[in-house]
């Protein structure tokens, strides 16, 4: 049996120096896909699909932003001795729980301003969130990342996976869990 997998690249193209990854792709995917269902729902429940594209020029650069600060607190131990390093997104370190915390005071702030319901803008993009989450959650895979505790090859077999994410799950000598599944 041959146990040296090589993991997939998370490098999807790469442009002279500038190597664009797969979470990045992942998660703009995962982004216009959110935005595509939002306006449908918007549609279908009267509400002005400019609002949500409004919405989403200011909450999704304060997500981005709120994501970094919350994995920097919750990496303080390092970035205190190295705050250079807090901007340092593309070398990685963000957190879905900031975004969201981000993009959540952005809705009711931006509600507030443009008069329009805060609970009825989050009935219509609840549902699309959800699905950029479980999207994005490929990033994470990709990345080799967000997974669970040590496993087996045999228990990772059994679920009947794929090889490529078995494979994928083979992290520095050790099986782990897919967990990006949950």
């Amino acid at each position: 049996m041959n146990l040296n997998f090589a993991a997939l690249d998370p490098v999807a193209i790469q442009l002279g120096g500038i190597s664009i990854r797969w979470y990045g792709v992942i998660i703009a995917t995962a982004v216009i896909v959110a935005l595509l269902i939002a306006l449908q729902e918007a549609t279908k429940r009267n509400v002005d699909k400019e609002i949500l594209v409004d919405l989403l020029i200011w909450a999704i650069p304060i997500a981005i932003i709120s994501a970094r600060i919350y994995y920097v607190l919750f990496e303080w131990s390092y970035y205190k001795d190295h705050l250079n390093e807090i901007i340092k997104i593309w070398q990685g370190g963000i957190a879905i729980h900031g975004a969201l915390i981000g993009s959540v005071l952005t809705a009711i702030i931006f509600s507030r301003i443009k008069k329009v319901s805060f609970w009825q803008l989050a009935d219509i993009v609840a549902p699309s969130l959800i699905l950029a989450q479980a999207i994005g959650r490929w990033g994470n895979f990709m990345n080799q990342e967000a997974h669970g505790g040590p496993t087996t090859r045999a228990f990772l077999e059994s679920l009947h996976l794929p090889d490529f994410i078995i494979n994928q799950m083979y992290i520095n000598g050790i099986y782990y869990q897919p967990t990006f599944f949950v």
